[in-house]
């Protein structure tokens, strides 16, 4: 594949960010996002991009001072298979450190993929900035397909978590991560600080 470059988005990339989230709603079970939205948090965003057009991108969404998620995770279906996604992520954790960051969570339909990373599975209640910013005004708040996953963040090299990740549900941990699985790294030369750092939604 051609060489992948990551940046910061900036505004000017909106158009191509919400065209590549239109594209895959249904495949990738993501959330739609107006233009308008897009335009306003663009500086969030991290892109993938090779040949000059942009194949992939993340938000890093701000839930708290302490907490911030994971959003519009995408990828381009022919660009697939070549590990951008988990780039993404480490280059939204790397970005997360250094402002304060001490969790980052992600709600997914598949939440293998970010146990890959170092992730672990937790009961929504364990994320409360989440249920009181976005899912008491969700209509499947009761009823939600998606399952909460988590990181600790801490600052150095290398993210991981403390033990090897696990499933926990309802108080029972089930299933410890195999050894072998991929973890998830910082590298320390690629922070992308926002230029409304400081800015949480409302």
């Amino acid at each position: 594949m051609t060489t992948v470059t990551f940046r910061q988005a900036h505004t000017a990339d909106a158009a191509a960010i919400h065209q590549l989230i239109s594209d895959n709603l249904q495949i990738g079970h993501l959330l739609p996002r107006s233009s308008d939205d897009i335009i306003e948090h663009a500086a969030r965003f991290i892109v993938a991009e090779a040949d000059g057009r942009v194949i992939a991108c993340a938000e890093l969404a701000p839930l708290s001072k302490t907490v911030a998620e994971v959003r519009s995770l995408v990828v381009a279906q022919d660009a697939r298979g070549n590990h951008i996604g988990p780039r993404l992520v480490t280059e939204l954790a790397a970005s997360a450190v250094p402002r304060g960051f001490a969790t980052l969570c992600a709600f997914t339909h598949q939440p293998s993929h970010f146990v890959r990373m170092g992730f672990t599975i937790v009961p929504h209640m364990w994320v409360p900035e989440k249920i009181a910013h976005d899912c008491t005004s969700c209509p499947l708040f009761r009823s939600c397909g998606q399952y909460a996953v988590t990181l600790p963040l801490r600052a150095g090299v290398q993210i991981r978590p403390e033990k090897p990740a696990a499933v926990i549900y309802s108080g029972r941990t089930v299933g410890a991560r195999r050894p072998n699985v991929e973890r998830l790294h910082l590298d320390p030369a690629h922070v992308f600080l926002p230029a409304d750092e400081d800015a949480v939604p409302a």
